[in-house]
């Protein structure tokens, strides 16, 4: 790790040269001082970067004063004078029966309180931050009409692409965790987007999930892949110069006609085309690195607005990969894609018009409840 905080160093700098204001977000607590060695996350990333702290309790956890004192004592010396202030987050109820609560901790540890958020239920229909999140069973879910089965794999990316999915009510999405079969009454199996591609594909296959494709598509299932999940479709994957991990290579699934490649800088581009098979028109971003060849691209997925076709669709059309992140917020195009597994009226489910209006209210919360000017000024001061 600490050969590894001169690049993030690099990084936050190339973003403070551009951004008016940076909000580095922590990870796990300030106060692991077991961990403090090879920090580079928390206050380890604070005192290289020379930054002003701010704690945020979450009250709904239980236990916030104990929390927010304690870490304050267990800090050194040099990092508590970079504490500004505390927030208290996720109060549930009257947050005049918490003030009392508040003057401890104002006592206690000589900051100033930055403000106390209520909860905020909508924010559960935000995209998750971390892939720990998609371990929670959507139980309430499983006996919806269109049966989505997705291989929670190791080092998944970009995993909100499957969001729009989950927000359909007709759409059961099954996220299944190592140590469980492919379900065998799914109607679609989504490959997502991968950091490490062949390490996931190498995971796939340990878990046996590549023999369970083989079922479902004998029993007439559908299969999708996204990114790195549609260059696992392919014929093979090769990773010459190493750039996701030790040069090397290994067959793909072998379910379309391609071959991948890593190779070159990363590609990100935001993108619009057309579903050809619906004519419906999507939009989303490529994020990838390596270059898909093959015959199996004779037959694209979308054409983008330059006049290029992107991804692949098996000669059956039961079978479909893309590069295109974010493709299932278009609310036409998911539509379509989810009525071609089974006929089903348009839900009305507006998708990306949802997840605005939820930000726009989550802000004026915010505005309400902290201390922004205060706050502000604290991040104007660094």
């Amino acid at each position: 790790k600490a050969a590894l905080l001169p690049a993030v160093l690099e990084s936050f700098s190339h973003l403070a040269r551009d951004a008016d204001i940076v909000l580095v977000e922590g990870a796990g607590s300030p106060a692991e001082i077991n961990l403090r060695a090879g920090d580079i996350a928390n206050m380890g990333f604070a005192e290289a970067a020379d930054l002003p702290v701010v704690l945020i309790g979450d009250i709904d956890r239980g236990g916030v004063i104990a929390s927010i004192l304690g870490t304050v004592l267990l800090l050194e010396e040099s990092e508590r004078r970079r504490l500004k202030g505390y927030v208290i987050n996720k109060l549930r109820g009257d947050a005049r029966l918490f003030e009392s609560g508040l003057a401890i901790i104002t006592s206690g540890c000589n900051l100033p309180s930055l403000g106390v958020v209520p909860f905020f239920p909508p924010a559960a229909k935000l995209p998750a931050e971390d892939s720990v999140s998609l371990r929670f069973a959507r139980a309430e879910t499983k006996n919806r009409p269109i049966r989505i089965a997705v291989p929670l794999l190791g080092r998944i990316a970009n995993f909100d692409d499957l969001d729009p999915l989950a927000a359909e009510p007709d759409v059961a999405l099954d996220m299944v965790e190592p140590g469980r079969a492919l379900p065998g009454d799914a109607d679609l199996i989504i490959l997502p987007g991968s950091k490490a591609t062949l390490a996931d594909l190498a995971e796939l296959r340990a878990e046996g999930w590549d023999i369970d494709i083989v079922a479902h598509m004998r029993r007439g299932g559908r299969l999708f892949g996204i990114c790195g999940g549609y260059q696992m479709l392919g014929n093979r994957i090769d990773d010459p110069l190493g750039i996701e991990g030790s040069p090397g290579g290994m067959p793909g699934l072998g379910l379309l006609d391609l071959s991948t490649e890593m190779s070159g800088d990363k590609s990100l581009t935001e993108v619009r085309g057309r579903h050809l098979a619906s004519g419906t028109q999507l939009h989303g971003y490529e994020m990838h690195i390596g270059r898909t060849q093959g015959a199996g691209r004779g037959r694209p997925f979308i054409r983008l607005e330059d006049g290029r076709d992107e991804g692949a669709v098996s000669a059956d059309g039961l079978i479909a990969g893309c590069y295109l992140h974010g493709l299932f917020a278009a609310d036409g195009f998911r539509h379509a894609f989810l009525s071609a597994i089974r006929r089903r009226p348009a839900s009305g489910v507006a998708y990306e018009a949802e997840i605005e209006a939820v930000l726009d209210s989550l802000a004026a919360h915010l505005s309400r409840h902290l201390d922004l000017d205060r706050i502000l000024e604290i991040a104007r001061g660094r």
